[in-house]
Formats: structure tokens, C-alpha cells, sequence
């Protein structure tokens, strides 16, 4: 089996920065497309930004500037740093990964992380 492990969020003032990581484990062949998403209480989850096997990199507009998404092919571990956070970006933050595990190598699962909470107040 694959698991994704988050870490980093926690409680920040408006202005501040955090950088939230998440780890891939198990019997992985490879791993596509890393992300995260977002989802505040009462909204639907959003995309955050994305990051391909190759670098390649997508951000929502409301994060672009502030936020950069990047990867540890190594380590298959992707990571959010977050800087001039505001108090719309509080939400719990989910790890997102398209993996293709070893006893299925041609295809590609989509796994999630368990989420961390971000909340930046005052």
C-alpha cells in the first residue's frame, strides 16, 4: 500500500509563512503529478498548486506570488512554502499524488494525505 504523510501546518499570524511537507511511502513505482489542495470550512476543495515529475508547476491564482510548490523526487516528498499568508488561506491542507505502485506499474492511482490544518489569525 502507498501512504502520504503531511506535515507542518499549524497556527501563523497574517504576513507569516509556513511550509508544509508531504511524504510518499510503500511499494511505489513511480509518481506522477504531487499537489495540494485546500478546503476551508463550508467550501468545496480547491487546488492549490501542482507539480509534475518534471518540475513543471500550476498555482491557483489566489495562492500565485505567495505560494511555491516544489518536489524531492529522492525522497518522493513534495513540499508548500507559504509566505504573506492572509486569514483566507486558513484551511485544512491535503497532499495529493498520482502514483503507480509496483504490482501495477502501467497505471496510476490517485492518493490524498490525511490533512493539516492551517489557520493564519491574529
Amino acid at each position: 500500500q502507498v501512504q502520504l504523510v503531511e506535515s507542518g501546518g499549524g497556527l501563523v499570524q497574517p504576513g507569516g509563512s509556513l511550509r508544509l511537507s508531504c511524504a510518499a511511502s510503500g511499494s511505489i513505482f513511480s509518481i506522477n503529478a504531487m499537489g495540494w489542495y485546500r478546503q476551508a470550512p463550508g467550501k468545496q476543495r480547491e487546488l492549490v498548486a501542482t507539480i509534475t515529475s518534471g518540475g513543471s508547476t500550476n498555482y491557483a491564482d489566489s495562492v500565485r506570488g505567495r505560494f511555491t510548490i516544489s518536489r524531492d523526487n529522492a525522497k518522493n516528498t513534495v513540499f508548500l512554502q507559504m509566505n504573506s499568508l492572509k486569514r483566507e488561506d486558513t484551511a485544512v491542507y491535503y497532499c495529493n499524488a498520482k502514483i503507480s505502485i509496483v504490482v501495477l506499474p502501467t497505471s496510476e492511482i490517485n492518493y490524498w494525505g490525511q490533512g493539516t490544518q492551517v489557520t493564519v489569525s491574529s
